[in-house]
């Protein structure tokens, strides 16, 4: 009888240790991160894992969570969804985590996302926009609208705010981000009158644009979308640009990124982005101000969403009164509030409910920088 008793009370402790919230385990509860810290899309992880520090550290000053300070643990998964499972592997079986915030980009976060619904993990995703990464199930939420909304919105702004008529695309075909945001610009532009005058694509490995270029020029398009990641796309603005094209380029919120790795070469150029750093809103400037005192920088999209990715499990843990994956899962769907990327509610499938910015990059003493252009609300 004594026999049995141990055993069901270790077998209770282990089950508590595992949801890194039962009382009388640790006075923290570990969050799990997986973000790219290097590699090709580094500044991205970088980032967000900034702003999710900066929103533990206010998080802890201000009392925790439930009486537990928060801990991150967190992996560098290079941007490759190969190391994001063997990170949420690591993460999951030997740091106990049950939350998970990561990875940033879609093909990493779907990478792990199977694995976390089966194992009632929760995952909130920063920046990970591909329509498909929620589809694993109701214990994967993201921050970050989802690129068919992103895609209409620059097709709208194309259209009715810069006024152009015909546009060139030029993406890579074997992205999913790219030709997601391709799709959906598409469908908007054409549905505003405007008309598709030429569609290049490329392939990832691609450095060299020009035969591709060639053929937009001679379209004479009033402007081109380049839908792809920052480093990509300071290679094709250039080279846009040393053939003449001087039309406005447009593109996602993987732009984000470009003002500290381009040139002028990008002037002229507008982007979507879940916020702007220029925003008079008072949780952005109090972000933004909390953010360049820690780090001596103003935070991208990605710091943002990452800061606000933070928030939404504290809040969810604070309405569920526990650090049970499951009640926190639930708590999570029931959020509608106010954060630093906007007013935030879920949909059916855990993606949010939300505006979307564009960007324009310019010249300020002497820097690039991002400036607020428009706001476009969810229909």
């Amino acid at each position: 009888m004594r026999k049995t008793i141990r055993g069901v009370a270790c077998a209770a402790m282990a089950a508590c240790i595992f949801f890194a919230g039962c009382k009388g385990d640790s006075d923290t509860v570990k969050i799990g991160g997986i973000f790219p810290l290097s590699g090709d899309v580094a500044v991205y992880g970088v980032e967000a894992r900034k702003g999710v520090m900066l929103a533990i550290e206010e998080i802890n000053t201000a009392g925790g969570v439930n009486g537990k300070k928060v801990d991150l643990v967190y992996e560098d998964d290079e941007g490759n969804p190969e190391k994001s499972v063997n990170a949420y592997n690591k993460l999951t079986a030997k740091d106990k985590v049950n939350v998970i915030i990561g990875s940033l980009t879609s093909g990493c976060t779907i990478a792990i996302t199977s694995k976390a619904q089966a194992q009632k993990v929760v995952v909130v995703a920063p920046a990970a926009t591909a329509e498909d990464v929620t589809n694993a199930g109701d214990f994967i939420f993201r921050a970050c609208f989802i690129d068919a909304f992103q895609g209409t919105v620059a097709g709208r702004f194309a259209a009715d705010d810069l006024g152009t008529k015909n546009a060139a695309i030029l993406y890579d075909n074997g992205n999913d981000y790219s030709v997601g945001l391709k799709d959906s610009f598409m469908a908007a532009y054409a549905q505003q009158g405007g008309v598709i005058v030429a569609n290049e694509s490329y392939t990832g490995s691609d450095v060299d644009f020009n035969a591709q270029i060639t053929k937009i020029k001679a379209a004479n398009p009033d402007i081109v979308y380049l839908p792809d990641y920052y480093n990509k796309v300071a290679l094709v603005a250039k080279q846009l640009r040393a053939q003449g094209i001087n039309t406005p380029i447009a593109g996602g919120d993987g732009w984000d990124g470009l003002t500290e790795n381009a040139g002028d070469e990008v002037l002229n150029g507008y982007y979507s982005n879940h916020y702007a750093a220029d925003s008079t809103d008072t949780k952005v400037q109090n972000f933004v101000k909390a953010f360049q005192a820690k780090f001596g920088t103003i935070p991208n999209s990605f710091a943002a969403l990452g800061y606000d990715s933070m928030y939404l499990i504290r809040d969810a843990m604070l309405a569920a009164g526990s650090f049970d994956s499951t009640a926190i899962k639930n708590a999570l769907a029931a959020i509608n509030g106010s954060y630093v990327t906007g007013r935030l509610s879920f949909d059916a499938k855990h993606n949010p409910v939300k505006s979307a910015v564009i960007v324009e990059i310019v010249r300020q003493n002497g820097n690039l920088t991002n400036v607020y252009k428009a706001t476009v609300d969810p229909q």
